[in-house]
């Protein structure tokens, strides 16, 4: 059967080389006679394979080794509370750039736990949404950390590079950009992303911290599970940890190595999302609601001229094997998520049929 290009936001595609090999090894897996899944948490098999897949991760991210990476439980929403939870005492302040879905989601959760200074990061503009200047923020003085999200998937509003502000307490919700690009840790106090854009399936998350963090942690107030200097303690395996989740996460971060790193998929994402908005540009047709210097490169969001063919226009283009092209409900409209695991040939097959659909209306 033929592989569908499938552009949605997340859950989102995983390439097809990584699910090829997880089918063959999904009942002997590295010839011990069972599934990875079937395998106990605590044996040697079960630590190699974490241990291997937190090096790749390393490799391909340049984390520097005084930073712990954590395989968490759970999706992104989960860290809304944890960040925090750990990183905020009773009469702290933490900043929050408020920009659209999910970041109003973390404020909301943040506000449970401590003073959060709220700054709007987007403005309207006459060319389109686009990310307020920094020098035009106001945010708290001698708060613990910086929140922000790099890449909004709803209308697709992307940082391009890291505020310059708070720099070494950044906290960052990376989860629809993270692996697609080349980033610098060391500006970060902590990044979360779930898994299901650009590392594998949902149902895990990503946490890489600043280990000197731990010390300055109000967990005595955590629950266990939720608390980032026990998961790192134990290295993730506090207790069962979603295992099926990290094997394909490890799979994912070999392709990638494999591709030839971060820097060379930053590179075809950036052909990939250049295609698809020059078309978008030159058309009178579709229509991109964000300005060009904050247009996100894994996210496409765009309108037709009409409505009312939006329907039809799905309809067409799922007949044409590209699917997953509906908008967010928040939004409308459509929305092609072009991640790590999308192929250039999918985008190009896109704008054929753009192509195709706007000479036919």
């Amino acid at each position: 059967m033929k592989r569908a290009f499938n552009f949605s936001a997340g859950p989102a595609a995983i390439p097809t080389e990584v699910l090829e090999k997880a089918q063959k090894e999904l009942l002997n897996w590295n010839g011990h006679g069972c599934s990875v899944m079937e395998f106990g948490h605590r044996t040697p098999e079960f630590q190699s394979l974490i241990d291997k897949a937190e090096t790749d991760l390393r490799k391909l991210l340049s984390i520097p080794e005084h930073y712990k990476v954590l395989f968490m439980h759970g999706s992104a929403s989960h860290q809304f509370s944890m960040v925090p939870m750990n990183l905020l005492g009773t009469n702290d302040t933490a900043n929050y750039l408020e920009q659209a879905h999910w970041s109003k989601k973390a404020i909301k959760e943040a506000k449970r736990f401590g003073n959060i200074h709220v700054q709007s990061a987007y403005e309207q503009t006459e060319h389109g949404l686009s990310i307020l200047p920094e020098n035009q923020w106001k945010l708290a003085d001698n708060a613990k950390y910086l929140h922000y999200t790099s890449n909004e998937t709803i209308v697709g509003v992307q940082f391009h590079k890291e505020p310059e502000v708070y720099q070494g307490k950044l906290v960052c919700d990376m989860c629809s950009d993270i692996l697609s690009r080349e980033i610098d840790i060391e500006k970060y106090a902590l990044i979360y992303a779930g898994a299901q854009k650009n590392i594998g399936p949902s149902g895990m998350t990503l946490v890489i911290v600043r280990e000197d963090l731990f010390d300055q942690m109000h967990t005595n107030r955590v629950p266990s599970l939720y608390q980032y200097p026990l998961m790192a303690k134990h290295g993730s395996l506090y207790n069962t940890p979603p295992s099926f989740g990290i094997y394909l996460a490890s799979l994912v971060f070999e392709w990638l190595l494999e591709q030839g790193g971060v820097k060379t998929m930053e590179n075809l994402n950036q052909q990939k999302a250049q295609l698809l908005y020059e078309y978008i540009d030159g058309s009178s047709f579709y229509h991109s609601p964000v300005a060009v210097d904050s247009r996100s490169i894994m996210n496409v969001a765009f309108t037709l001229s009409e409505s009312n063919l939006d329907i039809e226009f799905l309809q067409q283009a799922k007949a044409q094997g590209l699917i997953a092209l509906k908008g967010h409900r928040d939004f409308g409209g459509m929305r092609a998520s072009i991640y790590n695991a999308m192929p250039f040939e999918g985008v190009e097959q896109l704008v054929a049929f753009m192509k195709k659909f706007e000479a036919e209306h």
